[in-house]
């Protein structure tokens, strides 16, 4: 499996273009063309960085094998003038500005690391919007308030939740399960959702529709407990994900902030 991956590598390093260049440091040449060494032990460097499988001599050739047949490939594209293509020419910008894009986000990473002191920050923060209570509820999710105030409608009359949820509602996740949304923290819902659960009392159902961007949801609060916060070394990769995220967004708003930005022949769109 280790070894598919660092082929799959090979091949997405082969699709992308290059130019030739005169090169003494060639591996093998293909109708006088160099097979650069830098390609394979770049290919192998990566390899090894992503499977943690140590290059071997099989590996090796195996890259080489690969190189080459990509620049029979490589060349008879030239031949038929592919290269030419607008298409083409625009896909090898894109690809060209992607990877260069994507090193600097990874230098920018490297550059800026999250500190011990920002992940504890960050896991106070988690904790604080996590709360200390966790909420096991229902919901029906419809198109239109109408729809909501019916189904509320016959609730009051006695109609089973489940049974209503099952037929009616727009969400795939609990809507077989009778709108069950198991237990979670409002911190992972949306506002109005969450807002309007927070007042609700155990047994009691949303008196009116609640309007989320998904639509009109008919909630059910079942149960509530004390909300057992996972410990700071079971979520400290993920805050300090967050956190590298929050920091590139904040230095990618300031550049935009102090670029002048034209957009030229694109219609605007009227609010």
């Amino acid at each position: 499996m280790k070894f598919l991956k660092m082929m799959l590598a090979i091949a997405c390093f082969s699709a992308l273009p290059h130019a030739y260049a005169a090169d003494a440091d060639a591996i093998a040449t293909v109708n006088g063309k160099p097979i650069k060494k830098t390609w394979v032990e770049f290919i192998l460097r990566d390899a090894e960085a992503r499977t943690g499988q140590k290059a071997n001599d099989g590996m090796k050739a195996a890259v080489v094998n690969e190189l080459v047949g990509s620049e029979l490939a490589y060349q008879e594209a030239q031949k038929a003038g592919i290269d030419k293509q607008p298409d083409f020419i625009a896909s090898e910008e894109l690809a060209r500005r992607k990877l260069l894009v994507n090193a600097f986000l990874a230098d920018f990473i490297r550059k800026n690391p999250v500190t011990e002191a920002e992940k504890k920050e960050g896991y106070e923060q988690y904790k604080k919007e996590l709360g200390d209570k966790e909420y096991n509820a229902r919901h029906i999710l419809v198109k239109t308030d109408v729809e909501a105030k019916a189904i509320i409608a016959d609730l009051k009359k006695g109609t089973d939740f489940a049974k209503i949820a099952k037929e009616k509602s727009l969400d795939p996740g609990s809507k077989e399960k009778g709108g069950d949304l198991g237990w979670f923290s409002p911190a992972g819902m949306v506002k109005p959702f969450a807002d309007a659960l927070l007042v609700l009392k155990k047994g009691e159902t949303t008196p009116e529709p609640v309007q989320s961007q998904f639509g009109w949801h008919v909630i059910k609060l079942v149960d509530t407990r004390a909300l057992q916060v996972p410990p700071f070394d079971k979520v400290k990769e993920g805050i300090e994900r967050t956190i590298q995220q929050r920091k590139l967004e904040k230095y990618m708003l300031s550049l935009k902030d102090k670029a002048k930005i034209e957009v030229t022949g694109v219609e605007k769109k009227t609010p």
